[in-house]
């Protein structure tokens, strides 16, 4: 097998530099973006950031990420929280208005943080689905750090949140079982200690129950039900089929002793009719109809012990 490069000596720059250029193409790229105006205004207070346009800013990181894809470098994207990074500045004795210190916080990212892989697609359909999955990510790390704090059952030793995720995990599959072939949405709130976790699922379910899903996405939602159910929490989940006809289906299911209990269809309508933030009515969306939920098997005998009792 041929070498990847051809040898050089000192005395051959012309092979140093296409070596180094082959090599390049191994190392790969991360992008931290400042994906909204307030991000980006709160770093343009810094000297050496280079722009004061946000506009012309996003144009031109599409133009190196794009450069760097022409060149066989593969880039990810993530984004860049100046509050955040500020914070790391300040942890890690950095000065934030340096471009080594931006660089260094940008590595961080690739490691710790929700990343996207560019593919050659413009920024604005790009960065909706990368704000999408750093709550995601936002979301699972609330919930698992809420899971962490239940410890063991003092009786018998068992994990209370491996349970609480076993349990949940049942739930979703009885749940996904009970709606049937289709086209489903699902959103799963939890109430916590300030914003709720909110978790969303899409899933397709063909041929009578072969499914096509997220896997991350399941996990999230695990994740989110299950601290619902460890915290006992009056939480609930909603969710939306699309019917054949061109009508939608919106049914739910609200957490109560651990598992999943139907809400009546005039519950359902409530719920799906009524502003989250101030209580009011909200008019009925053409095109849905309000149904019951469906009943979810409950789960083996010998789940219910934890964290049921």
């Amino acid at each position: 097998m041929a070498p990847p490069f051809r040898r050089t000596t000192p005395t051959d720059p012309t092979g140093l530099a296409a070596a180094r250029r082959k090599l390049r193409r191994e190392i790969p790229s991360t992008a931290a973006v400042l994906a909204d105006a307030q991000d980006f205004a709160a770093m343009c207070r810094y000297r050496t950031f280079p722009f004061d346009d946000h506009t012309t800013y996003l144009r031109q990181m599409e133009a190196l990420l794009r450069s760097l894809t022409a060149q066989g470098i593969h880039a990810t994207v993530t984004l860049f929280d100046p509050v955040a990074y500020e914070t790391f500045c300040l942890d890690a004795g950095l000065d934030p208005d340096r471009p080594d210190s931006r660089s260094r916080y940008t590595a961080e990212l690739a490691c710790t943080g929700a990343t996207l892989p560019y593919t050659g697609e413009p920024l604005a359909r790009l960065l909706p689905a990368l704000v999408d999955e750093a709550e995601r990510q936002t979301t699972w790390d609330r919930a698992t750090a809420l899971l962490a704090r239940t410890g063991s059952c003092p009786d018998c030793g068992q994990d209370l949140a491996r349970a609480a995720f076993a349990r949940a995990s049942r739930a979703v599959t009885g749940l996904l079982d009970a709606l049937g072939d289709g086209t489903h949405h699902l959103v799963c709130s939890v109430p916590a200690s300030g914003a709720p976790l909110l978790a969303v699922l899409h899933a397709e379910s063909r041929d009578r129950g072969r499914l096509e899903l997220s896997e991350a996405a399941t996990l999230v939602f695990c994740t989110v039900l299950a601290a619902g159910f460890a915290l006992r929490s009056p939480g609930g989940i909603v969710s939306r089929t699309a019917e054949p006809a061109g009508r939608d289906t919106v049914r739910g299911w609200t957490l109560r002793n651990t598992w999943l209990h139907p809400l009546s269809a005039a519950e359902v309508f409530t719920a799906y009719c009524t502003d989250s933030a101030t209580g009011e009515p909200v008019p009925p969306e053409p095109g849905v109809d309000y149904h019951s939920g469906l009943p979810v098997p409950d789960p083996p005998t010998e789940d219910h012990d934890h964290p049921h009792d």
